[in-house]
């Protein structure tokens, strides 16, 4: 993800008048953007939306992005490296053994869904509902995101085996590929059924097919 410190300026637009620089500017757009993004989509959200939340003046954008579509992915990587930090955090908990540290994020996405009423979903599960809007360069970042999320917790399944909580042959790429399907369908549900008992339907499901010792 490029950094806001390392970002040259826009030839286009103008820049806003709201006391801020260019890069605390475009970071607000960005974190403004992931609140939108997470709980209506793309589709359904205009630049006129995130812009006058702010204060920017319409004709500043283009000041900090290319096209809406540059506004997206740049907003889908900051959401990237938020959650591959939550990620690490929690699969490499050196205090848990790794199906307790599974255990520990599925309790901790679903406080988060609860603390935001339901409104907010996964920014990569809802892009993923628009796929066939977005540009192609989109749609491969979001695999990639998809890819990354399972390695790691491909890796955390391994850690399971090694310790005895799973068998020694469970195929861990498998099993962390299904659970990431599921688990935003699990989302997708628990915000239609205000609940936050799909993700734990799904979760404990999951967890007994996988192979134990």
């Amino acid at each position: 993800m490029e950094t806001v410190r390392s970002l040259p300026r826009r030839p286009r637009g103008r820049p806003a008048r709201n006391g801020l620089d260019y890069a605390d500017t475009r970071a607000l757009l960005i974190r403004r953007g992931l609140e939108i993004l997470t709980t209506q989509g793309v589709s359904a959200t205009a630049l006129d939306d995130v812009l006058k939340s702010i204060n920017v003046p319409k004709g500043s954008f283009y000041h900090y992005f290319e096209s809406k579509d540059a506004f997206v992915a740049v907003t889908l990587d900051a959401y990237a490296e938020y959650f591959a930090r939550k990620l690490k955090q929690h699969f490499d908990n050196p205090l848990l053994t790794p199906l307790t540290r599974l255990a520990a994020f599925v309790d901790d996405a679903c406080r988060g869904v609860e603390k935001h009423a339901f409104t907010r979903g996964c920014l990569v599960g809802n892009l993923g509902q628009e796929v066939s809007a977005l540009d192609e360069s989109l749609r491969l970042r979001l695999e990639a995101v998809l890819a990354d999320w399972e390695r790691a917790l491909a890796a955390c399944l391994s850690g399971a085996a090694s310790c005895g909580e799973l068998t020694a042959d469970a195929d861990c790429p498998a099993l962390a590929h299904a659970f990431w399907v599921g688990w935003e369908g699990a989302i997708l549900r628990a915000r239609l059924t205000r609940s936050t008992a799909p993700m734990h339907a799904f979760f404990k499901l999951f967890l007994a097919a996988l192979p134990r010792r």
